[in-house]
């Protein structure tokens, strides 16, 4: 009876001791697959409700939370890494993060955002970093265009990443691809649902779009862009009113004096650029620093993230947890942003301070938060027309997807206020 009373004390003792341990996920070198340590967790908020703690400049943005034999399974399964850490251990790491001299700091994940993925149904001839990275990380996310921003179901999600999106209009001013059957299924897109919703231009579409989309912020939304569709989604907003598109994509001509009357107090992040509205040239303004402007390639087409105070600056701070500070650069039909064009209240987050340009920048509009990231494919130097999408099995550590997975847990986190 004693030898049994012993063996239940000595369970018990055990049994306790496993539960008061915990796990951390390191995002550091060490970690085997990044992209996917994203996905754990973001199933740990949605589907235990588990609270997360994203250890900020720790070990490369690492994450902590309760251990459970469930969550041990599902790392080994998807390939994370992980280690097992007393509760003593925990509390140690807590402190040193919490020292007054670390530049690192500790936020809670407590609720998994709602993600909408801005795409149309029409067959695109390009793939989407983001939507790539979510369905390798295991992140669910919704298909949303224009039909149902116009219909205001953009309140129903938390987060909102544009697609690689030409917000003027002016279908990416492709005009010279016009005969190819993606193009034309994309224009009579375009055109049902102007009909449905009596534009008269596919311009007029867009920028009621545009117009959803930037009330979606102003009303406490987080609006992620790539590629083109930054630029473009600021340019219809600052050309509000104004005819910026020729007669090729709607039927008339541009204004002559659309420069003149652009309104930058509507845009989110650029100022005093100039319009490009030569139909065949694909380019839509000056913001674009453009390849032959920047006299780079692959072999040394880089940019460097910045580094804030986690402890006063933990927004920026959490959209730049890397294991590199060094990114490889990549390139897009909008590439980087000269930074003569870039507003004075927006955070630059990584540049490349010798080309004079921003590839990764943040701002407030309203309640909401909006982020810009140059470039079309973090793994892709220049992605072409047509081509296969990148396959992230071969990229599982990729650091220019890794800044995309940090917007996609930012809106999950207790904010505090951005103090500089």
């Amino acid at each position: 009876m004693k030898k049994l009373l012993a063996l239940i004390i000595f369970s018990l003792s055990f049994v306790s001791q496993v539960f008061a341990n915990r796990l951390l996920i390191p995002m550091d070198e060490s970690q085997k697959n990044h992209l996917k340590a994203y996905g754990i967790a973001f199933w740990l908020l949605k589907e235990h409700s588990a609270e997360v703690e994203w250890l900020l400049n720790y070990r490369g943005g690492s994450f902590m939370f309760e251990a459970s034999q469930n969550y041990i399974n599902e790392c080994v399964i998807r390939g994370v890494s992980y280690e097992m850490i007393s509760d003593a251990e925990s509390q140690s790491i807590l402190a040193q993060i919490n020292s007054p001299d670390a530049n690192m700091d500790a936020v809670k994940l407590n609720k998994a955002p709602k993600i909408a993925v801005y795409s149309p149904k029409a067959t695109q001839p390009w793939d989407d970093a983001v939507t790539l990275v979510l369905t390798y990380a295991e992140i669910p996310y919704d298909k949303i265009f224009d039909e149902e921003v116009l219909d205001n179901k953009l309140p129903e999600y938390d987060w909102l990443h544009l697609h690689h999106e030409d917000f003027t209009g002016q279908f990416g001013k492709f005009l010279r691809l016009r005969g190819q059957s993606w193009y034309q299924e994309q224009k009579l897109e375009a055109e049902a649902i102007a009909r449905k919703y009596n534009f008269q231009k596919i311009p007029d579409l867009k920028l009621a779009v545009s117009r959803k989309i930037r009330d979606f912020v102003l009303g406490g939304g987080y609006m992620f862009a790539m590629c083109n569709a930054t630029d473009t989604f600021d340019i219809a907003l600052a050309a509000d009113g104004t005819d910026i598109v020729e007669s090729p994509y709607d039927g008339d001509g541009a204004d002559p004096n659309a420069d003149k009357k652009l309104n930058f107090e509507n845009s989110f992040a650029f100022q005093n650029f100039r319009l490009i509205m030569n139909p065949y040239e694909m380019e839509f303004s000056s913001i674009d620093n453009q390849q032959e402007e920047r006299g780079v390639n692959e072999s040394n087409d880089y940019f460097s993230l910045f580094q804030f105070s986690a402890k006063w600056d933990p927004i920026p701070t959490m959209l730049t947890q890397n294991h590199a500070n060094l990114i490889k650069g990549f390139m897009g039909q909008t590439t980087a942003f000269k930074k003569q064009y870039i507003k004075p209240d927006v955070i630059t987050m990584a540049e490349n301070r010798s080309l004079g340009e921003a590839r990764y920048i943040h701002g407030t509009k309203g309640k909401g938060f909006w982020t810009f990231y140059g470039g079309h494919d973090p793994e892709d130097y220049q992605h072409y027309v047509g081509e296969e999408p990148t396959d992230l099995n071969l990229h599982p550590n990729s650091a220019g997807y890794r800044l995309i997975l940090n917007n996609v847990l930012f809106p999950a986190a207790k904010k505090k206020k951005l103090k500089t």
